[in-house]
């Protein structure tokens, strides 16, 4: 196994909107810059092609970009009692330029000096330490407490406009103005009096004309601070900006931007705060990038949308949307790769695959989609939900062309359908199996099959629709007979299956589960052939097969995409990238691409290696 290579990230759908300022606009006006999972993505802004920098080995918490444009800096999250990394990336070769560890557990915020000389990190609650890092020697020149013992967290960071020995942080209680000393190696920081004004500061930013700062805070207000430490200004008196100023921006004319926690984006007066300008998005806005002076600039939600706003005409486009919940499931039309559907809370979303653009959105107010496929002719998308129910849509419109109601009592947890699309198998949260059969005009029960005792969370149908597979978590894979409704077979194992999958030949069944490992088993008499260990840690959550049989491909708990050989059964490559557990992995059908689905809404799309 140690000829493993990396999987190619071909093309990535989401955007990581939780992260503080986690989009970017680079200084050449042509790339945005923000984080997906484990990776950056560097996106061109006319062409939208990806790079990815692949680096860091968990979430990716916070991004800088230099004012030249010459570094970009990101900052991650790891686990409990082990130091977080921070990596400098050469934006133009797009390697890693330096790996700076100190911080523990994460690394809240980083600024670059105006000059690139240093960059300044601030640890999160854990670390709670300040540290100035040389960037032409790669190491940490001095470190300190970012706060009294008394104050509370500190939260964000930034750099002043021209000086490159001053810099500001400020959280819950504490605003401070941090000076270099370089040749004694210290930094002297220098607390803000607010006097009876007590704020807990989410986002700041320095002007670009004058000697302030400015905070913004979770009350809904704006602080302006003097580089000598004089509390200026604060507004606005009334009207604060709902659920607190969560982005900030000044601009070369003196104005700001803000972004509320209720979804707004405000053009602001100096010194009064008194918004000019309004602009509504879905959900709380976490960061506010300026492309170029600000003609133009970009606002990314929570909700992991990225919206773009000329400042002139005030006019906002929504460029980039994904899923923010969950995606538990991913298919395609039958032999077509230039579209697939994933589901989530709420919809169901079709995407072009080369262009990863969002061709129709399908919503169910609510209700959580668990399973989605489309009918081997192409003329539905068939879905289940969790309450219960079976809906069918049309593929071109999305509108509802018929529902199953109380198909199963835990709601409706697998789906598959034959090659002749008259018939619907679906397996539900109380463990029955119940083949629907569908006409136009009417869609009937036929059978119910119950065996087994738990949830049934994958069906398989063979290619001659006589046989179809379900796996369950009780523990037991049954093999049904399609022609008399029984079972045949049924495969026993000290696991809670996950995923199943038929060999193309149909001789072997491939199982995954949570006792981490792939079991290969005889489908003529239900015999375990072998046993794969397919993971370190974390329940094998999907598994397909390509149409060859020479490889398949697993997705596991601890966020890894794996290509094994077939008959070798050993690993051939591995895509790390998702933030979260993966929950369904495919390959497409021209054994092309492989995308994978997980629990940070993030949909991935991987170069298939060929063998």
């Amino acid at each position: 196994m140690s000829s493993v290579e990396t999987l190619e990230l071909e093309s990535a759908i989401g955007f990581e909107g939780k992260v503080p300022n986690g989009l970017r606009i680079h200084p050449d006006r042509m790339h945005m810059i923000y984080a997906i999972g484990c990776n950056i993505v560097i996106e061109n802004l006319q062409t939208r092609k990806q790079e990815f920098l692949v680096g860091h080995n968990n979430n990716v918490s916070c991004i800088a970009v230099s004012k030249s444009g010459r570094f970009i800096a990101s900052g991650q999250v790891t686990y409990m009692g082990f130091k977080a990394d921070i990596i400098i990336w050469d934006f133009a070769s797009r390697e890693l330029y330096a790996r700076l560890v100190l911080h523990k557990v994460k690394v809240q915020d980083l600024a670059f000096s105006p000059n690139d000389s240093y960059l300044f990190s601030l640890g999160g609650q854990d670390d709670g330490s300040v540290v100035v890092w040389n960037v032409a020697t790669k190491e940490s020149i001095c470190g300190s407490p970012a706060q009294h013992k008394s104050a509370g967290i500190t939260f964000c960071l930034a750099a002043s406009r021209n000086n490159d020995n001053l810099f500001f942080t400020a959280g819950n209680n504490t605003l401070r103005i941090w000076e270099l000393d370089l040749p004694n190696r210290k930094i002297r920081p220098l607390d803000v009096n607010l006097g009876q004004t007590k704020r807990i500061v989410k986002s700041i930013s320095s002007s670009d004309v004058e000697d302030v700062f400015y905070c913004g805070t979770t009350t809904g207000d704006i602080l302006q601070i003097g580089y000598k430490g004089q509390f200026k200004a604060i507004g606005p008196e009334k009207n604060k900006f709902s659920l607190g100023v969560t982005a900030l921006q000044s601009l070369k004319n003196g104005d700001l931007l803000a972004g509320s926690g209720d979804g707004k984006i405000y053009l602001l007066a100096p010194l009064t705060f008194k918004a000019k300008k309004t602009a509504e998005c879905d959900a709380e806005v976490t960061s506010i990038a300026l492309r170029g002076d600000g003609h133009m600039f970009f606002a990314g939600t929570s909700r992991s949308q990225i919206y773009k706003v000329q400042l002139s005409e005030w006019k906002q486009e929504l460029i980039n949307t994904c899923h923010n919940n969950p995606v538990n499931d991913v298919a395609f039309p039958f032999g077509t790769s230039e579209l697939f559907a994933t589901c989530s809370f709420e919809e169901i979303r079709i995407w072009h695959s080369a262009s990863s653009q969002e061709l129709l959105r399908i919503k169910v107010p609510n209700k959580t989609c668990t399973s989605v496929l489309f009918s081997r002719d192409g003329t539905s998308i068939i879905s289940g939900w969790d309450d219960g129910k079976i809906r069918a849509f049309y593929p071109e419109s999305g509108k509802l062309m018929f529902v199953i109601n109380d198909a199963h009592q835990r709601g409706v947890t697998s789906l598959a359908m034959t090659s002749d699309s008259r018939r619907i198998i679906s397996g539900g949260g109380e463990g029955q199996v119940r083949v629907w059969n569908i006409r136009p005009d009417s869609q009937t029960l036929e059978v119910t099959m119950k065996e087994h005792k738990n949830a049934v969370v994958q069906i398989r149908i063979n290619k001659s629709d006589t046989e179809c597979l379900t796996a369950s978590l009780d523990g037991t894979c049954i093999v049904w007979d399609l022609k008399r409704f029984k079972r045949s077979q049924v495969l026993f194992a000290n696991t809670l299956f996950q995923c199943i999958g038929y060999h193309p030949e149909e001789f072997h069944i491939l199982t995954g589960g949570s006792d981490r490992k792939i079991a290969y088993w005889e489908s003529f008499d239900g015999a375990q052939i072998r046993e794969l260990e397919a993971s370190k840690s974390g329940t094998i959550n999907g598994l397909d097969i390509d149409a060859a049989g020479n490889l398949f491909v697993t997705g596991s708990s601890d966020k890894l995409v794996k290509v094994w050989k077939y008959n070798e059964g050993e690993v051939n490559s591995v895509g790390f990238g998702h933030g979260g557990e993966i929950r369904r992995v495919k390959i497409c059908p021209n054994n092309k691409i492989v995308v994978s689905v997980g629990d940070d809404g993030s949909i991935l799309r991987w170069r298939l290696p060929l063998v």
